[in-house]
């Protein structure tokens, strides 16, 4: 699979089963039949062997892609690396784990008996990035997860694929600065992520980010369905470093708050 083909598969995956909404910022943001521009997408998992970090990373290393940046989240539990290809067409690619080592005893045994009968070569296919969720969970296990983590509640309820693509605003026509383009998806009626400012980041670290509230769908669960928070929309604007070209890495005060895009209070 190449990465064009790969990244395609994630992105039907994200728009028919995540986030719906998407297909209509991109229309509304096409210019002159030029579609916005990915700048990178967003992936989760839980730690361990199984289905950590590494072995979804592996599949776009086997691509050419290499580690270019790591992060912490504290409060989060979270551990992401982002990942770059030596031909800047690629978008980027930022994946995340939730540590599961650093959790509670009730939510490393859910998610313990949900992978459990995950085969440990079930990673080594790539497709199950963008498979969705091969485990059943009841709505009382995704409700306690979330009562801990909203992050662990989103990877238990979807299980994997992209949970935001990214418009490069840098290379979004008819709009100057992000807060056009926020103002521009407001007055099309769709909510913003208010977490930290609408606007998180600034010129001065290289990155301005802002994204739009989850989209709402519907998921079966062992015991019935539920809506719950789906994918967002993420927007970036990259500044000039001293040596002139543009920063490529994330600013980790700026995802804390993107990732609160997908919380059930949203």
């Amino acid at each position: 699979m190449s990465v064009e083909q790969l990244f395609e598969q994630l992105w039907q995956d994200y728009t028919q089963r995540l986030c719906p909404s998407a297909l209509k910022v991109q229309k509304l943001l096409t210019h002159k039949h030029e579609q916005p521009v990915n700048d990178h997408i967003a992936l989760r998992t839980f730690s361990g062997s199984k289905l950590g970090l590494a072995q979804l990373a592996k599949h776009f290393v086997q691509l050419g892609y290499q580690q270019a940046g790591e992060y912490h989240f504290e409060s989060k539990k979270l551990l992401a690396h982002h990942y770059q290809h030596p031909e800047p067409q690629y978008p980027k690619v930022f994946i995340s784990e939730l540590c599961l080592e650093l959790c509670s005893d009730n939510l490393k045994d859910i998610v313990g008996k949900l992978i459990h009968d995950l085969p440990h070569q079930y990673a080594d296919d790539v497709r199950f990035l963008f498979q969705g969720r091969p485990w059943r969970i009841s709505k009382q296990e995704y409700l306690s997860l979330a009562q801990e983590s909203e992050y662990a509640a989103w990877v238990g309820a979807h299980g994997f694929g992209a949970n935001h693509f990214t418009v490069s605003v840098n290379e979004l026509s008819g709009f100057a600065d992000l807060e056009q383009v926020n103002d521009f998806l407001v007055w099309h009626h769709f909510e913003m992520n208010h977490s930290g400012g609408d606007i998180k980041g600034s010129a001065e670290v290289g990155l301005q980010q802002s994204s739009t509230i989850a989209d709402k769908v519907s998921v079966e669960f062992s015991d019935g369905e539920l809506e719950i928070p789906g994918g967002f929309y993420e927007f970036a604007k990259r500044f000039p470093m001293k040596n002139g070209e543009l920063y490529q890495g994330f600013v980790t005060a700026s995802a804390d708050k993107i990732f609160e895009s997908t919380n059930r209070g949203s």
